[in-house]
């Protein structure tokens, strides 16, 4: 056997319907850049007294499974983690693709088992329960795109030889959205002094910590959403600190790619605040917005998603 590799590990995604239950067929393999999931399960210390100077057995404590994810904007695999995130999608057939539409505020979260596997050892362990908290995508000039997920899992199974989740479902080459194709606009106008632009989401998830004897969660309920965008932007003109000052909020577009391969994020109302905009060299003046998303129950959700690609479902 082999020492473990990341180059060589493999990560399998398939929905459960039972929760904290890992589905024994349905999983597709997806690209990932890095993965800190893992069942943890701490010690607490003894505070015996009156034993003498040797300290008694520690305590085993409860077990988490909390960690993130980072994984590229890739046309197809994204869909999947986008339905962990928000729920299955309104999916549209065009003329030439397919229009994936995924909004924020579902009632119930769906919930996955995820299998790491390193075939060099070999190694299969699969973490189950597992629900997306938060999502977070910095737009730039240049670089490679990614997201990062925060996850909270139920559990981890002991890692075994083989691989449990049967045949894999696969879609072919990455293809990944570049950082030099995104563009932004606010309130139906592209922006163009924006240097900098960093969105994050989080589904404000509550974990239920009902006492069991396996000392794991009982389950992860949705709570409150929330959504922030926050922009560096060269201090060129005074468009947005006017928008800022005016106190009515504004409509927030971050795009990827174009006509039928796209990943738009929309925040239909983001309020801006008032920022500085400090002199620090010679160089040019930059002042950052760090707004909060809001909505309109039943009229604007606070995070809305559409995906452009080949994939016909996400179901």
């Amino acid at each position: 056997m082999g020492r473990a590799r990341g180059q060589n590990a493999i990560m399998a995604l398939g929905f459960e319907t039972a929760y904290g239950t890992p589905p024994a067929s349905g999983y597709t393999k997806l690209p990932f850049v890095s993965c800190n999931l893992g069942a943890e399960q701490g010690l607490i210390e003894s505070d015996l007294l009156g034993q003498g100077r040797s300290p008694a057995d520690p305590t085993y404590d409860v077990v988490t499974n909390d960690g993130d994810i980072v994984v590229p904007l890739d046309r197809i695999a994204l869909g999947y983690w986008l339905r962990l995130l928000f729920g299955a999608p309104s999916s549209l057939p065009t003329a030439t693709a397919f229009q994936h539409l995924f909004t924020s505020g579902a009632a119930v979260l769906p919930s996955a088992s995820i299998e790491i596997g390193m075939p060099d050892r070999p190694s299969y362990s699969t973490h189950y329960g597992v629900r997306a908290g938060t999502l977070q995508i910095t737009m730039q000039r240049s670089g490679l795109s990614s997201m990062t997920l925060g996850l909270i899992g139920k559990g981890e199974t002991v890692p075994s030889l083989t691989s449990n989740v049967g045949t894999l479902a696969t879609f072919g080459s990455i293809d990944r959205f570049a950082q030099a194709s995104g563009s932004i606009m606010i309130d139906g106008a592209v922006v163009g002094e924006v240097t900098t632009a960093q969105v994050s989401y989080s589904n404000g998830l509550d974990k239920d910590e009902t006492i069991r004897a396996d000392g794991e969660i009982n389950d992860v309920d949705a709570g409150m959403p929330s959504a922030s965008v926050s922009l560096t932007t060269k201090f060129a003109d005074l468009t947005l600190y006017n928008k800022a000052t005016s106190k009515t909020p504004v409509s927030i577009k971050l795009n990827w790619g174009t006509g039928d391969s796209a990943f738009e994020i929309t925040l239909a109302r983001v309020f801006l605040p008032r920022p500085k905009r400090p002199i620090t060299g010679p160089g040019g003046i930059m002042a950052e917005f760090r707004g909060i998303g809001a909505g309109v129950d039943g009229v604007s959700p606070l995070f809305n998603v559409r995906l452009a690609n080949t994939q016909a479902s996400y179901a």
